[in-house]
């Protein structure tokens, strides 16, 4: 009997899962989301992953020490988003492309380790592949915590974005530095919210335009710093968070709002 070949060759053989489904109205991955796993152990979680019991999955996922499988045959529908949303899009499995990256997670204090080297390597020319063969564009590569960003965290602050991107992978401008000056931070309203929240939207995240910084404005600015100003994760709008959206927006091509 002939063994799958992977699609990428990046993995080394494919471990297929049996959760997955078609892509809804003939869609095409034009998204790629990372993720990492959560759990202290990396076959625990590629079990997971392949149980029919948990009715989730992804097309590929990196060991830490940069092994490489895939799950999920890339034209199919695997379920890793789940209840998310992007640039007005909620079925976002149809539309996207995941990877589990082994890692245990935030701790109960918060903190996050660093990813191991190998892993990130591999990470990195998984991404390259992907995102050549498909022509995913560099701001549709995506956190799980930009695409859900009330319940997801990952893959976290520590993940390495600034240099996927400049291995080709993602979008990213050069964190502004942070200062003293004003800021805005839940439970205060006006213009200046709405602004906020209209960049935030234009972006891409799902966030209400309604100039009060609410929990779920806050969520999404959160998830904003995990991805793009990793420096301080929390919650406050201040002006290096402004202004980096400001430049990832322009840098995009996009005119952000006054």
């Amino acid at each position: 009997m002939l063994h799958p070949t992977p699609e990428s060759p990046h993995a080394r053989k494919v471990f297929p899962s049996p959760n997955h489904g078609e892509r809804k109205d003939g869609r095409r991955p034009d998204m790629l989301v990372l993720h990492y796993t959560g759990m202290p152990d990396a076959g625990q979680a590629l079990q997971w992953l392949c149980n029919p019991v948990s009715q989730v999955s992804c097309h590929y996922f990196v060991f830490e020490d940069g092994r490489t499988l895939q799950l999920v045959p890339e034209g199919r529908r695997a379920w890793h988003a789940g209840v998310s949303s992007w640039a007005g899009e909620t079925d976002l499995n149809s539309v996207s492309l995941g990877i589990e990256i082994a890692h245990p997670g935030h701790d109960a204090e918060g903190r996050l380790a660093d990813y191991p080297e190998a892993q990130v390597a591999a990470v990195i020319a998984l991404c390259r592949d992907l995102v050549a063969r498909w022509a995913i564009r560099p701001e549709r590569v995506l956190a799980h915590s930009d695409i859900a960003p009330a319940r997801k965290r990952d893959p976290g602050e520590s993940f390495p974005w600034a240099r996927l991107a400049g291995e080709g992978v993602g979008h990213w401008v050069a964190p502004t530095p942070i200062r003293d000056g004003r800021f805005f931070q839940r439970g205060e309203e006006g213009r200046p919210i709405e602004a906020l929240q209209a960049m935030l939207a234009l972006y891409g995240w799902g966030v209400p335009i309604d100039g009060v910084f609410g929990e779920t404005t806050e969520q999404v600015v959160t998830a904003f710093q995990r991805h793009f100003r990793p420096e301080r994760v929390d919650g406050v709008a201040d002006a290096s968070t402004i202004t980096t959206l400001r430049d990832l927006l322009a840098a995009r091509g996009r005119t952000p709002v006054s």
